[in-house]
């Protein structure tokens, strides 16, 4: 196109035609005849163009003005030229259109086909005037852009009065429609044709009307949202017709549905009930020789011990009983006792992290929890199940300081005195043994190098190692202990599992470290030193507090590790008995009806998960749950175990001077033949 505001026409645009073209002249106004072909009838009809000025402002009340065109000579080879005046109609500018007439007689194969423009169809009439230069272009109209052929939604318009046009005979002269006074681009020049395919909309008579809606996309699209909803449905209803989905959902047609009607729930508690009291009890001689050949066996050496019906609390069957022997591990009764009688079943141990004297110094303040685990968050321990994290410890400490802990120091003053008792082999605490570490009030996994193994080698400083992991994980370094100010802000707090749930973990696992803390913090629970006298003290205190005779009873410590301890097998078994007494006969029972739910069970759980395997004492399996006690030459075994007819027994057997393994086995036989007895 042009790059210039003049437009540039073809040269090759002079009147051919042999014929006058019909319409008189007259002043400034004309009418010009154009024939026009195509009708439905065959015949030409002649269309006036009305002449469209500033001052009409109208189609329809044309003030015409016809000026002569000048001739342009013929030039072999058709140029742009531009000339004066200009030829071109403008149109009003609320509405430009462009308006095309097919001539009638010339049929130029090298020329526009005008025939593709509203051929069948009456083409509306528009005023035009000859167009004025003017050096500035406006804003084509929006609501009718000049140049493309009319669209069929365009209204058809009635042709106005005739107004002279040049001959039929001649080619259609491209007209250039302006508003008055304006000039358009050059793009809006008609009679040149685009580099565009033909138009293939149908013809204006056809599509007069108001616009058709567009219903195909539509229903297209109805088509497919249909299709998608019934592919769901139909995928709903095969995922609902799958087993595992019917069963999960509980559908109808699941295999697992219920046949038949369901049942009322049931209540439930977890609360231990005791024995039924309205079986028969064994009698004292039917027992007693049930267990001449079991408790006789050479593999027990010195026994002792007592069987106690609990219901009754009258004693069965008694072999020296009050007789003071070392315990070993049955000593954790004594402290659990001792501790629930004594203690809020739901007391929990805290461990914190305080800020120190200036902001970037932490203090890890022991709390007296040895359980704390550094298993990650979300794995729970399996040696302490509950434990707290010393991952959540961590991330509290970094959310409350903002991560700008550059020290860790530690505070273990809680715990008073020497971190081993009087009676421990020494070889039982030494650095990498599994039994013991150094009695701290901190340290995480019970000072144990592997967090889920219970016989993993114990750390030499496990409240220093677990201070040193702390300091890793916040970045920092390690800074020594002190003694954390008493007001200091609080960074991060974790605490430990109720007391009922640290006592079962202690009486399954037989752990003497938590022990001998137990010991320690029932003496801080009741004034004392935390310490091993103290707990030893505390813990014999509470019990003749509770009315239990003692008599006999001397305690180092409370793991039994001691092999100065002594303990008769009657106390055993009398504090046991009133743990298992049925409910309301005695008031100290629900206190220590917790004590039963640690014991370990015979060939299930704790430190009799493995033991109850050979024919002599499998009959226990299952029936027997006892506390275990070993040292050189001391197997102990303390607990309960319900007869054949149901009737709950409670016994204490201590042996001394006997071989590890025989004399366990031995005792085991002792308190599975119990559970075989009807014993009358």
């Amino acid at each position: 196109m042009p790059e210039n505001d003049v437009p540039r026409w073809p040269s090759d645009d002079k009147d051919t035609s042999s014929a006058e073209p019909k319409g008189t002249k007259g002043g400034s106004e004309a009418t010009v005849w154009l024939p026009m072909s195509g009708l439905a009838s065959g015949k030409t009809e002649e269309l006036a163009v009305p002449k469209v000025t500033p001052e009409s402002d109208s189609w329809f009340q044309p003030v015409v003005e016809v000026e002569e065109e000048p001739d342009v000579p013929d030039t072999p080879t058709p140029k742009w030229s531009a000339f004066e005046p200009v030829t071109p109609v403008e149109p009003e500018p609320e509405a430009p259109k462009t308006v095309f007439v097919q001539p009638v007689q010339p049929q130029q194969t090298d020329k526009p086909d005008w025939d593709q423009f509203d051929r069948g169809a009456a083409t509306p009439t528009r005023d035009h005037e000859l167009a004025r230069p003017e050096p500035q272009l406006p804003e084509p109209p929006r609501s009718q852009p000049a140049g493309p052929p009319r669209r069929p939604e365009q209204s058809r318009v009635e042709p106005p009065p005739p107004a002279p046009v040049p001959s039929a005979t001649m080619h259609a002269r491209p007209v250039r429609i302006e508003p008055a006074e304006e000039r358009f681009d050059s793009e809006a020049t008609i009679g040149i044709q685009q580099p565009e395919p033909p138009s293939q909309e149908p013809p204006a008579a056809e599509a007069v009307a108001s616009p058709a809606p567009k219903p195909k996309r539509k229903r297209k699209a109805l088509l497919i949202t249909t299709l998608v909803v019934v592919l769901l449905l139909a995928g709903m209803g095969g995922a609902a017709a799958m087993p595992k989905v019917s069963n999960r959902l509980g559908l109808p047609w699941a295999p697992n549905a219920p046949k038949g009607e369901i049942p009322k729930p049931a209540g439930v508690t977890r609360v231990l009930h005791g024995p039924d009291i309205n079986g028969v009890a064994p009698s004292k001689d039917g027992l007693a020789s049930a267990l001449a050949g079991p408790a006789g066996a050479p593999d027990l050496g010195t026994l002792t011990g007592t069987v106690v019906d609990a219901s009754t609390g009258d004693v069965l069957w008694d072999k020296n009983s009050g007789t003071p022997l070392t315990p070993a591990s049955t000593t954790k009764i004594l402290v659990v006792a001792a501790a629930l009688l004594s203690m809020d079943h739901g007391t929990q141990f805290s461990t914190k992290i305080v800020q120190g004297a200036d902001p970037g110094t932490a203090i890890l303040v022991a709390g007296g929890d040895p359980s704390l685990t550094s298993l990650p968050l979300g794995t729970d321990s399996p040696l302490y199940p509950g434990a707290a994290h010393v991952d959540d410890l961590v991330a509290q400490v970094k959310k409350a300081s903002g991560g700008k802990i550059t020290k860790v120091q530690l505070d273990i003053s809680l715990f008073k005195g020497p971190t081993s008792a009087k009676g421990w082999d020494p070889e039982d605490v030494a650095a990498g043994n599994t039994y013991m570490a150094p009695v701290l009030p901190v340290m995480a996994d019970g000072g144990r190098s592997d967090p889920k193994n219970d016989h993993a080698p114990r750390v030499a400083n496990p409240a220093a190692a677990l201070t040193q992991k702390i300091a890793g994980k916040l970045e920092a370094q390690a800074g020594g202990t002190t003694t954390a100010p008493k007001d200091a802000k609080v960074l991060g707090e974790v605490k430990s599992q109720p007391l009922t749930e640290f006592a079962n973990s202690l009486l399954q696992l037989s752990d003497n470290l938590m022990a001998d803390v137990l010991a320690r913090q029932l003496a801080l629970a009741k004034g004392a030193e935390a310490s091993f006298t103290g707990g030893a003290t505390a813990t014999m205190n509470v019990l003749k507090e509770a009315g239990f005779d003692l008599t006999g009873v001397q305690i180092n410590d409370g793991s039994g590790l001691s092999d100065q301890n002594k303990i008769p097998a009657k106390v055993l078994s009398e504090i046991l008995a009133v743990a298992a007494a049925p409910d309301g006969k005695d008031p100290r029972t629900a206190k220590l009806r917790p004590l039963l739910a640690g014991l370990p069970v015979a060939g299930g759980s704790g430190t009799l998960e493995k033991r109850y395997g050979d024919p002599a004492s499998s009959a226990g399996r299952g029936w027997v749950r006892g506390k275990t006690g070993t040292l050189s030459g001391v197997n102990t075994l303390a607990g309960v175990v319900l007869d054949t007819d149901g009737r709950m027994l409670v016994f204490a057997l201590m042996s001394s001077g006997s071989d590890q393994n025989k004399g366990r086995a031995a005792l085991d036989v002792v308190a599975a033949t119990l559970h075989k007895c009807g014993c009358r």
